[in-house]
Parts: C-alpha cells; sequence; structure tokens
C-alpha cells in the first residue's frame, strides 16, 4: 500500500535501509519499460546515485524507488486537509541532498587520522595547510603563520588540562602539522533551519541596548576608546535548551563600526547549541562577521576564516568538565588580541595555548581596532506568547552568588601600546531582567568581575 509522505518527515534523519541492509556499492536501477517511458522527465535528472556517505545513498534510493512505485497525491486527491496538502516533493528532496553532499566534499578535509570521541564526534586530523581557511582566494599557497608576540602583563597563572575536551579523553591526539576538526555529518545539515545558512547566525538587526528577533542578553561592555584585544575567565555551565531553534551561549565579542549593515565582530566562548551539534553539550565555539551576520563568517571552521595552529584543541567539540550547583566550578581563559606585527586576531585558550588567528583582511573596521568589547551570556527566545525555559549560564539568577550564579572574571582589554590593562568603565545590561539579570563588582582577587544568567520563564517571566 502507498502512503502520503509530507516534508516535516524529512527535518529527521530516521532513514529507512533497504531490507534491513546498507548499500556498499551503486546499483543499476531495473526499471520495466513502462514505468521508464512514464518517468522519462524525472530520470534525465542529471544527478550520480554513486554517492560516498551510506546515509544519502540509501535515502535517494529511497526516493527514487517510492516516486516510481506510489503517486505523488495532489490537493484534489486527498482534499482540503492542510496537512495532507503538504505532498512530498521528490525533486526538491534529492536536491537538496545533493547540495549537502556538494558541501560536505567542502568543509570536510581528507585526513591523515581520525579519532573517534566518546560523545560520539569524529576529530579529523588534517594537514594545517589544508584546512577550509585556505579555500580563501587570498590564502591559496600560504602556510599557517608563526606565534605573535603576546600582549605586555600576561598573567599565566591559569593552568588548564590538555584534557578539557571530551574526544581528548580517548588519550588519543592529532599528530604535529595536522590540526583536529569535528566532522560534520549529514545529520548536522538536515538538523539546520537552512541548509544555504549552515553554520552561520541568522540575519538579524544588532543592537546592544534592547531584545533583539528573539536575541536574549546578559551582558557587560565597554566602549568610548580604542580596544585591540580583551581578556576574560569564564566558568563552564550546560544550561538547558528548550528546543533545538534555541542556544544557550557565554562569550566575549570584539566589535567594531556601527550596529548596521557594517558591524564587524569577532566572538569567542562556549555555547550549547542542539541544532548545530545534535545534542547539549557545552562546546568551545569561535564565530566572526564582517557585515552583520548577513553573508560572511562562520561558526568554528565551517567555513575559510579562521585559521587554527594547534593540534590539540578542536573547535566545536565538547567542554568536560562543567560547574556544577553547589559544588566544583570549572572556568576557562580566553584572550583574544591584535598582533602588532601583522594585525592579525589571535585567540588564546588557557595558559599559552595558541589555538589560531583570524586573518585581518578577513574584515573591514576590525583592520584598524575594535571601538567596543562586550562580555556575557545570550539566548535564544523562539516562543510566542509566554518566554522560553531556555536558561542562561548556570540556570540561576546572578544574586545566588559563586557556586549558583554563571561569572566573568579579571576582565581586561588590550590597549594601542600591546599592554592588558584592568576595566575602568564597566557597564552591565540586562534585556529582560526577570528573565536574566547580571550583577557587577570588583575586588583585588578577581578584579572585574560579574555574575549573570538565570532560568528564562518563572513567575516574574511568564
Amino acid at each position: 500500500m502507498c502512503f502520503p509522505w509530507h516534508n516535516q518527515n524529512l527535518g529527521t534523519h530516521n532513514f529507512v535501509l533497504f531490507n534491513g541492509r546498507r548499500q556498499d556499492q551503486c546499483e543499476q536501477l531495473q526499471m520495466d519499460s513502462s514505468i521508464e517511458t512514464k518517468k522519462t522527465n524525472f530520470l534525465n535528472m542529471d544527478f550520480s546515485l554513486c554517492f560516498n556517505s551510506p546515509i544519502i545513498y540509501n535515502l535517494v534510493h529511497f526516493l527514487l524507488v517510492f516516486s516510481l512505485v506510489c503517486p505523488v497525491f495532489s490537493s484534489s486527491e486527498i482534499g482540503n486537509d492542510p496537512v495532507a496538502n503538504n505532498t512530498f516533493k521528490p525533486k526538491e528532496e534529492l536536491q537538496k541532498l545533493i547540495i549537502i553532499r556538494n558541501h560536505l566534499q567542502k568543509i570536510n578535509k581528507p585526513s591523515i587520522k581520525t579519532i573517534q570521541s566518546p560523545d560520539g564526534d569524529i576529530i579529523d586530523c588534517v594537514i594545517s595547510h589544508h584546512q577550509p581557511a585556505f579555500d580563501h582566494p587570498l590564502f591559496k599557497g600560504h602556510k599557517p603563520l608563526d606565534p605573535p608576540e603576546r600582549p605586555e602583563n600576561h598573567n599565566k597563572m591559569d593552568v588548564l588540562s590538555d584534557n578539557f575536551q571530551l574526544w581528548s579523553l580517548s588519550g588519543e591526539s592529532c599528530p604535529e602539522g595536522t590540526i583536529p576538526i569535528r566532522r560534520t555529518k549529514e545529520e548536522d545539515m538536515l538538523r539546520a533551519s537552512s541548509i544555504n545558512r549552515f553554520g552561520r547566525k541568522l540575519r538579524r538587526h544588532v543592537r546592544r541596548d534592547t531584545n533583539s528577533n528573539g536575541h536574549e542578553h546578559a551582558v557587560g561592555y565597554v566602549t568610548g576608546n580604542q580596544y585591540y584585544g580583551a581578556k576574560a575567565s569564564i566558568n563552564v555551565w550546560a544550561p538547558r535548551v528548550a528546543n533545538q531553534y534555541e542556544f544557550s551561549l557565554s562569550q566575549m565579542w570584539v566589535i567594531s563600526g556601527s550596529f548596521g549593515d557594517d558591524l564587524n565582530t569577532i566572538e569567542a566562548g562556549w555555547q550549547v547549541s542542539p541544532e548545530l551539534y545534535g545534542d547539549s553539550y557545552p562546546r568551545f565555539f569561535t564565530y566572526w562577521t564582517s557585515d552583520a551576520y548577513q553573508a560572511t563568517g562562520c561558526y568554528n571552521l565551517l567555513c575559510s576564516g579562521f585559521v587554527q595552529t594547534n593540534n590539540k584543541i578542536a573547535i566545536g567539540a565538547a567542554i568536560s568538565p562543567t560547574s556544577s550547583y553547589s559544588g566544583g566550578q570549572f572556568d576557562i581563559s580566553l584572550l583574544i588580541w591584535k598582533d602588532p606585527k601583522h594585525g592579525n586576531w589571535w585567540l588564546e585558550f588557557g595558559s599559552g595555548i595558541l589555538v589560531g588567528y583570524w586573518p585581518s583582511f578577513l574584515f573591514t573596521h576590525l583592520r584598524d581596532h575594535a571601538s567596543m568589547v562586550q562580555f556575557g551570556g545570550e539566548i535564544v527566545n523562539s516562543r510566542q506568547g509566554s518566554h522560553t525555559s531556555t536558561q542562561m549560564g548556570s540556570g540561576h539568577f546572578a544574586g545566588e552568588g559563586f557556586g549558583k550564579a554563571s561569572y566573568f572574571r579579571n576582565l581586561q582589554v588590550v590597549d594601542w601600546d600591546n599592554n592588558l590593562i584592568p576595566l575602568s568603565n564597566l557597564r552591565v545590561l540586562a534585556d529582560h531582567p526577570n528573565c536574566y539579570d547580571i550583577q557587577g563588582g570588583i575586588n583585588n582577587v578577581w578584579g572585574n568581575y560579574f555574575y549573570y544568567g538565570g532560568p528564562g520563564r518563572n513567575v516574574r517571566c511568564p
């Protein structure tokens, strides 16, 4: 018996394998002449069934056979049922799968070693000058740069174990001359709300004084001077995210330009994003844009941009351990600064662990300096009528303090002479303080700091 299939069923990755077995080789579809005659236009599509991925191969095989056996129901055959009218469209779905396959071939580079992470990630060890950054036309024939001079007054007291990511707990590592890259899978792209926007933040008007298209913040920021970098320590949590299309993150922003279409940002921190990663682990991430998230930039290494130089850190991989309520606190230290010699923006993780750099040619305003630095949390609220229950930080308000609320500590900026200096004019702002709030302070141990976060929906945030 044939059943109508609908587009919403294809948003998942629970695909059917024919006869319970995988197809390891391409098979020639055998059709009788009557079916072939009826389906001539469909079979003239220019594509190959010889897919490397078994998931894509089996789904394409299924779509072809299903379209030849079962007619596509029209609204006149089914009636006025709005769900039934959303009919299965094999041509569009096949084209979507072809786009996914081509994109995966572009971003998943050949590896010399593969490591299986306990959380299900696959880490590929890719030769450093074969990483996605070098697909950029201005980088053809280049190799990663040597480490630059670090800022003066750089405190190396924070010590971070090499085993702070789940994949490294396997005891495996990538050889010198390679970098670890989290492999992107078919199901990652199939989860995305937009295939064309995969790995990018949604376009939105960015303002730091109000809620913007469902994005809500609790942040500390400085503005009014020229900034050449920033540093902070952030404790890591695993906040609950209410649904696949929301996220919760804690990060630093290095910003220049207006908050119009010319916005330049460099971003790094940790995030929980079920849509991007398919789970609820907090993950180390980077981001950049030079046009307010419109056409440039991406997360991690999902486009040509950030150049990774480290063979021990996988950007986008899960962080372990995490902080616990009324228990142990685990924080990570991040430093972003502009190399005075070459003008590139470098990223350091922990104590002296250089991750890599954003080339200066990626930017317009940030080719010179930043005009604002921001620290804090951000969530996406996708609900209409009531607030999301997605948590920010620990999921608890700032007033609960150490061991319960999330924090940023030892906030510093880099000045024009490559010196790390304390903040002199930190301001704090929460878009919706009944949902997520922030409280700043200063002392001799933590310097400039703040607590921030919250549970989202509660009696004061309905």
